[in-house]
């Protein structure tokens, strides 16, 4: 194992994400907040960690494609780390060691999973700085070194790889991967401020609309109010966030190429994008229905349903209303639903729908294998054949997801005392990269025990490195070779 090219880029990267935490102390001196002391003490600890590893890595800088998977777990572990010390020194949030990191891996993975309450309550400069966390690991925070890495002398294929969400990592939109990166970032961004505009249009204010626009387009969930998306009670906002959270689920691949060609045709011609609506609307329309059955008035269901089944389904994770209490099986579809998430390249959580799409087909053929034992049959998405060797990738993957979903659930029964409602629904929602689960973990995680709370930020990890990343790096011939 060569630890000084992998030193030398993740202390690179940690001193790139450290400019990132000057942004709130400009939020605390326009509203003359006592905040500026944690966020420099932040600023000054993660440039001075990434220093110290820039200069012990000094020295000739040649990546391997297996570096890539050390250098990202290292850095979202620094991160997470190094970006909790202004929930842990600020005095108006002052929560625990455990506490602070949680929500800073939250925020950073996309989870949206949170410890603090009494949000309204709180500094801006500290609002700001958990969206802008979220806003940051929304396309992968890597990607962005990735665009800016030629300066740092090293190429970026290897990280890329190694944190691009989604089972088709070696696809290029451009020629170069520095190339890539910056595109993606660019039209991110662009969804972004077209979000923000949407928000301030349909009623919020600027710093709010900002707020939101961070947490939507990446998919993460954090809000800078207690009661989230229902606190401006308003189905303008409710709509805006309906479309953007649905836009941020599909693939950002997909948006460049409509963008590119100037024609909607690769939408109507992506199988991935067809089944994702298809289940959006699927889960929409039985959450509606169960609600109306329960005897709730038509135009509420309507709300209600359509924006919770979006938010929960695109792994979101935005309230307008305790969703908890509906009937069962409108809450726990939308768990269910969670686990396939958005599509592959995009911001959401999940299996994506690429693999659950993979996973039906592989079904179909074994089944019809099975009435004709001769017949050659092949998978296509499009007009593409998919190599067995991605077949067998996905349903590989999917086990392990599923025996790491399991294994974990269990763990937290074992160490403690949850019933196994919030216990499935707390694994599941932070595995998927949700948030918000299902009985003592509806609202917020705070009551949890600090055991807990560990298991589920390896839980959030797992989700955002879609599982092998992380497991890659455990295994002893990863670093016999």
């Amino acid at each position: 194992m060569r630890l000084t090219p992998i030193l030398r880029v993740t202390g690179g990267l940690l001193m790139l994400f450290s400019v990132a935490q000057l942004v709130p102390v400009g939020v605390a001196l326009i509203y003359n907040e006592s905040t500026i002391t944690p966020f420099l003490a932040a600023f000054a600890i993660s440039f001075l960690v990434g220093g110290l590893l820039w200069v012990a890595g000094r020295g000739e800088i040649e990546l391997r494609s297996r570096d890539g998977f050390l250098i990202t777990v290292l850095f979202y572990l620094g991160l997470g780390f190094t970006g909790s010390v202004p929930f842990l020194l600020a005095p108006s949030v002052g929560v625990p060691f455990t506490d602070g990191v949680f929500e800073s891996l939250s925020g950073l993975t996309t989870t949206g999973a949170t410890v603090l309450t009494g949000l309204d309550d709180l500094p801006r400069s500290v609002l700001l700085y958990r969206q802008l966390l979220q806003w940051l690991g929304g396309m992968g925070i890597i990607v962005l070194a990735v665009a800016v890495l030629p300066m740092l002398g090293v190429g970026g294929m290897q990280l890329y790889r190694a944190e691009s969400p989604g089972p088709v990592k070696d696809t290029k939109l451009t020629p170069r991967i520095a190339q890539t990166a910056k595109a993606l970032w660019y039209l991110y961004l662009g969804l972004t401020v077209a979000c923000a505009l949407a928000y301030w249009l349909g009623g919020m204010g600027p710093f709010d609309a900002i707020c939101y626009s961070f947490s939507t387009v990446a998919i993460g969930g954090f809000a800078p109010h207690d009661a989230s998306v229902g606190y401006f009670d308003s189905v303008a906002i409710e709509s805006v966030a309906i479309v953007f959270m649905a836009l941020s689920g599909m693939s950002f691949a997909l948006h460049f190429t409509v963008l590119a060609r100037r024609s909607f045709a690769p939408y109507a011609r992506d199988s991935e994008l067809r089944l994702y609506v298809c289940a959006l609307g699927a889960v929409a329309a039985i959450v509606i229905g169960v609600l109306l059955l329960d005897g709730m008035a038509p135009s509420q269901a309507l709300r209600d349903g359509l924006f919770q089944a979006v938010s929960i389904a695109t792994t979101t994770g935005y309230t307008t209303t305790d969703y908890s209490v509906w009937p069962m099986l409108a809450p726990v579809l939308m768990i269910f639903a969670a686990f396939a998430g958005g599509c592959a390249g995009s911001t959401a959580g999940g299996l994506k729908m690429y693999r659950v799409l993979l996973i039906y087909r592989q079904g179909i053929r074994e089944i019809r294998r099975l009435i004709h034992p001769n017949g050659i049959f092949h998978i296509k998405l499009g007009e593409q054949l998919v190599p067995d060797r991605v077949v067998d990738a996905v349903w590989g993957f999917f086990a392990v997801y599923l025996i790491v979903f399991l294994t974990m659930v269990c763990i937290l029964l074992g160490v403690s005392d949850l019933d196994f409602l919030t216990a499935f629904s707390a694994v599941a929602a932070n595995l998927n990269n949700l948030g918000p689960g299902l009985g003592d973990v509806a609202s917020n995680y705070q009551a949890l025990p600090p055991a807990t709370k560990w298991v589920l930020m390896l839980a959030m990890l797992l989700g955002r490195l879609e599982i092998f990343t992380l497991l890659v790096v455990l295994t002893p011939e990863y670093w016999r070779s």
